[in-house]
């Protein structure tokens, strides 16, 4: 029998509003024991702005129609909707022997990894976190650490609108260029990307069963 720690539970969400999801993912930290599953959630969200923890409102230029959220991750401003993957992994930190800098780079190095798979060179910057192609930013990065355990993660642009992006300073970077994986030349296609990338971190970690679902816990 397959133990629980050997085991990943991947929520394959779709489009999903922002705060449900985040309020799901603090439930389910907030709750899980020492034998939960690790559990991995992939879904887009509509539209919105997020703030993180220390995040200074000055670096929301013009939000315009779209909302700001603050919410209780790392980091400062960033941008999500349709066309980019949110890439949340919920896991025990203690289980994989994992500090929240070694996450960091585990999720940073799974994206420099795929996009090298494209003959595409990335890198990550340790001033800034995320993953950058020729100084743009294609994914971002923003964890929460509760009780041992993470939750957010990481955001990449693969075929989304990048205007709203100049609304605010991403990350806390004034004019920070943006760019996705559409516009690299890349497959634009979430289920390909989120794919790959699972496929990758359930390697990495050593899981051996994966289940997948398609909605949120009960």
């Amino acid at each position: 029998m397959t133990s629980s720690i050997s085991t990943l539970i991947v929520r394959d969400l779709g489009q999903q509003d922002y705060e449900p999801v985040w309020q799901a993912m603090q439930t389910f930290t907030q709750q899980r024991t020492n034998d939960t599953a690790d559990e991995l959630w992939l879904v887009e969200h509509p539209a919105v702005f997020t703030l993180g923890l220390n995040g200074k409102r000055e670096h929301v230029l013009e939000p315009g129609e779209i909302p700001v959220i603050n919410v209780d991750r790392g980091g400062q401003v960033t941008y999500h909707s349709p066309g980019q993957l949110l890439f949340y992994p919920l896991l025990n930190l203690k289980r994989h022997l994992l500090g929240v800098r070694q996450l960091v780079s585990l999720l940073e190095q799974l994206v420099i990894d795929l996009l090298a798979g494209y003959q595409i060179t990335a890198r990550n910057r340790r001033d800034a976190p995320g993953v950058y192609v020729n100084e743009a930013k294609i994914a971002a990065l923003g964890l929460r650490i509760k009780r041992g355990c993470s939750y957010h993660g990481l955001a990449l642009n693969i075929n989304m609108d990048l205007e709203p992006f100049t609304r605010i300073n991403p990350c806390g970077y004034k004019n920070m260029p943006v760019t996705q994986c559409l516009d690299l030349g890349m497959p634009s296609n979430i289920k390909t990307i989120a794919g790959q990338l699972q496929q990758q971190f359930s390697e990495r970690l050593g899981y051996k069963l994966l289940t997948t679902t398609t909605t949120l816990p009960a």
